[in-house]
Protein backbone atom coordinates (compact mmCIF):
# COMPACT_ATOMS: atom_id res chain seq x y z
CA UNK A 1 0.00 0.00 0.00
CA UNK A 2 1.28 3.48 -0.89
CA UNK A 3 0.23 6.68 0.88
CA UNK A 4 1.13 10.15 -0.35
CA UNK A 5 0.38 13.48 1.26
CA UNK A 6 1.07 17.06 0.27
CA UNK A 7 1.35 19.44 3.25
CA UNK A 8 1.38 23.19 2.81
CA UNK A 9 1.33 26.35 4.89
CA UNK A 10 3.67 29.18 5.74
CA UNK A 11 7.04 29.03 7.46
CA UNK A 12 6.62 28.78 11.22
CA UNK A 13 3.51 26.57 11.11
CA UNK A 14 5.57 23.39 11.38
CA UNK A 15 4.84 21.84 7.98
CA UNK A 16 8.40 20.58 7.50
CA UNK A 17 8.49 19.23 11.05
CA UNK A 18 5.39 17.06 10.57
CA UNK A 19 6.58 15.94 7.15
CA UNK A 20 9.86 14.83 8.68
CA UNK A 21 7.96 13.23 11.59
CA UNK A 22 5.78 11.21 9.22
CA UNK A 23 8.84 10.10 7.24
CA UNK A 24 10.66 8.91 10.38
CA UNK A 25 7.52 7.08 11.53
CA UNK A 26 7.43 5.29 8.19
CA UNK A 27 11.05 4.25 8.62
CA UNK A 28 10.30 2.98 12.13
CA UNK A 29 7.44 0.94 10.61
CA UNK A 30 9.88 -0.59 8.11
CA UNK A 31 8.34 1.16 5.10
CA UNK A 32 9.97 2.86 2.15
CA UNK A 33 9.75 6.62 2.50
CA UNK A 34 10.29 9.76 0.48
CA UNK A 35 10.35 13.22 2.10
CA UNK A 36 10.50 16.19 -0.26
CA UNK A 37 10.50 19.61 1.46
CA UNK A 38 10.22 22.96 -0.29
CA UNK A 39 10.20 26.38 1.31
CA UNK A 40 10.59 30.06 0.51
CA UNK A 41 13.64 32.18 1.14
CA UNK A 42 12.25 33.43 4.44
CA UNK A 43 12.22 31.00 7.34
CA UNK A 44 8.98 32.34 8.83
CA UNK A 45 6.14 33.68 6.77
CA UNK A 46 7.21 32.34 3.38
CA UNK A 47 5.69 29.32 1.67
CA UNK A 48 6.45 25.94 3.22
CA UNK A 49 5.46 22.70 1.48
CA UNK A 50 6.42 19.08 1.61
CA UNK A 51 5.40 15.83 0.05
CA UNK A 52 5.76 12.56 1.92
CA UNK A 53 5.31 9.12 0.40
CA UNK A 54 5.11 6.06 2.67
CA UNK A 55 4.94 2.70 0.92
CA UNK A 56 5.38 -1.04 1.25
CA UNK A 57 6.91 -0.90 -2.24
CA UNK A 58 9.83 1.05 -3.67
CA UNK A 59 9.14 4.77 -4.03
CA UNK A 60 9.90 5.79 -7.60
CA UNK A 61 9.71 9.55 -7.19
CA UNK A 62 9.18 12.05 -4.39
CA UNK A 63 7.14 14.23 -6.78
CA UNK A 64 3.39 13.61 -6.76
CA UNK A 65 1.35 15.26 -9.52
CA UNK A 66 -2.08 14.70 -7.99
CA UNK A 67 -1.81 13.88 -4.27
CA UNK A 68 -4.31 11.55 -2.60
CA UNK A 69 -4.20 13.50 0.69
CA UNK A 70 -3.41 16.99 1.88
CA UNK A 71 -2.96 19.21 4.88
CA UNK A 72 -3.57 22.89 4.10
CA UNK A 73 -2.89 25.36 6.90
CA UNK A 74 -3.39 28.84 5.38
CA UNK A 75 -5.31 30.76 2.72
CA UNK A 76 -2.46 31.41 0.28
CA UNK A 77 -1.62 27.69 0.25
CA UNK A 78 -5.27 26.78 -0.30
CA UNK A 79 -5.59 29.22 -3.20
CA UNK A 80 -2.37 28.01 -4.80
CA UNK A 81 -2.69 24.24 -4.32
CA UNK A 82 -6.32 23.08 -3.89
CA UNK A 83 -6.66 22.37 -7.60
CA UNK A 84 -3.87 19.81 -7.64
CA UNK A 85 -5.52 17.08 -5.53
CA UNK A 86 -7.07 14.11 -7.28
CA UNK A 87 -10.84 13.67 -6.93
CA UNK A 88 -11.72 11.83 -3.74
CA UNK A 89 -8.53 12.94 -1.97
CA UNK A 90 -8.69 13.54 1.78
CA UNK A 91 -7.86 17.15 2.68
CA UNK A 92 -7.59 18.68 6.12
CA UNK A 93 -8.23 22.42 6.02
CA UNK A 94 -7.32 24.76 8.85
CA UNK A 95 -10.65 26.60 9.00
CA UNK A 96 -9.04 29.18 11.31
CA UNK A 97 -7.23 30.62 8.30
CA UNK A 98 -8.86 29.09 5.18
CA UNK A 99 -12.06 30.31 3.56
CA UNK A 100 -12.81 28.16 0.54
CA UNK A 101 -14.93 30.64 -1.41
CA UNK A 102 -15.02 30.18 -5.18
CA UNK A 103 -12.26 27.57 -5.12
CA UNK A 104 -14.35 25.16 -3.03
CA UNK A 105 -14.13 21.58 -4.31
CA UNK A 106 -17.01 19.23 -3.68
CA UNK A 107 -15.16 16.24 -5.15
CA UNK A 108 -12.75 16.01 -2.19
CA UNK A 109 -13.16 14.41 1.24
CA UNK A 110 -12.61 17.62 3.22
CA UNK A 111 -12.37 17.91 6.99
CA UNK A 112 -12.46 21.50 8.23
CA UNK A 113 -11.06 22.10 11.72
CA UNK A 114 -10.16 25.35 13.54
CA UNK A 115 -6.61 24.18 14.21
CA UNK A 116 -5.35 27.53 15.55
CA UNK A 117 -8.07 27.65 18.20
CA UNK A 118 -7.67 23.97 19.04
CA UNK A 119 -3.94 24.46 19.60
CA UNK A 120 -4.53 27.52 21.77
CA UNK A 121 -7.05 25.57 23.88
CA UNK A 122 -4.39 22.89 24.30
CA UNK A 123 -2.12 25.58 25.73
CA UNK A 124 0.37 26.16 22.90
CA UNK A 125 -0.45 27.71 19.52
CA UNK A 126 2.53 25.89 17.98
CA UNK A 127 0.76 22.53 18.38
CA UNK A 128 -1.52 23.06 15.37
CA UNK A 129 0.85 21.00 13.20
CA UNK A 130 0.78 18.06 15.62
CA UNK A 131 -3.02 18.17 15.74
CA UNK A 132 -3.01 18.14 11.93
CA UNK A 133 -0.68 15.12 11.63
CA UNK A 134 -2.82 13.28 14.20
CA UNK A 135 -5.88 13.88 12.01
CA UNK A 136 -4.08 12.71 8.87
CA UNK A 137 -2.70 9.53 10.43
CA UNK A 138 -6.06 8.64 12.02
CA UNK A 139 -7.85 9.14 8.71
CA UNK A 140 -5.40 7.62 6.23
CA UNK A 141 -3.40 5.14 8.40
CA UNK A 142 -0.02 5.44 6.62
CA UNK A 143 1.91 4.62 9.84
CA UNK A 144 1.23 3.32 13.32
CA UNK A 145 0.51 5.90 16.02
CA UNK A 146 3.18 4.38 18.26
CA UNK A 147 5.73 4.92 15.48
CA UNK A 148 4.59 8.51 14.98
CA UNK A 149 5.02 9.21 18.68
CA UNK A 150 8.38 7.40 18.81
CA UNK A 151 9.58 9.49 15.85
CA UNK A 152 9.19 12.65 17.96
CA UNK A 153 12.47 11.67 19.68
CA UNK A 154 14.24 11.73 16.30
CA UNK A 155 12.66 14.89 14.92
CA UNK A 156 12.65 17.20 17.92
CA UNK A 157 16.01 18.45 19.16
CA UNK A 158 16.98 16.95 22.50
CA UNK A 159 16.56 20.31 24.21
CA UNK A 160 12.86 20.12 23.25
CA UNK A 161 12.21 16.54 24.39
CA UNK A 162 10.49 17.95 27.47
CA UNK A 163 7.68 18.99 25.08
CA UNK A 164 7.10 15.46 23.78
CA UNK A 165 4.17 14.81 26.16
CA UNK A 166 2.39 17.95 24.86
CA UNK A 167 3.11 16.91 21.27
CA UNK A 168 1.64 13.46 21.98
CA UNK A 169 -1.42 15.10 23.53
CA UNK A 170 -1.84 17.23 20.38
CA UNK A 171 -1.48 14.18 18.10
CA UNK A 172 -4.11 12.36 20.16
CA UNK A 173 -6.43 15.38 20.01
CA UNK A 174 -6.13 15.39 16.23
CA UNK A 175 -6.80 11.66 16.01
CA UNK A 176 -9.92 12.07 18.16
CA UNK A 177 -11.40 14.39 15.48
CA UNK A 178 -11.66 11.53 12.98
CA UNK A 179 -14.82 9.44 13.15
Amino acid sequence: MTHDVFMTGFGGQGILVIGNLLAYAGIIDGKNVSYYPSYGVEKRGGAANCTVVVSDEEVGSPVIGAPSAGIILNQASFDRHIGRFKPGAFCLLNSSLVAEGAKRRDDLDILRLPLNEMAQELGDARMLNMIAIGVYVANCRPVAFDSLKEALKKVLPERNHRFIPLNVKAIDLGAAQVK
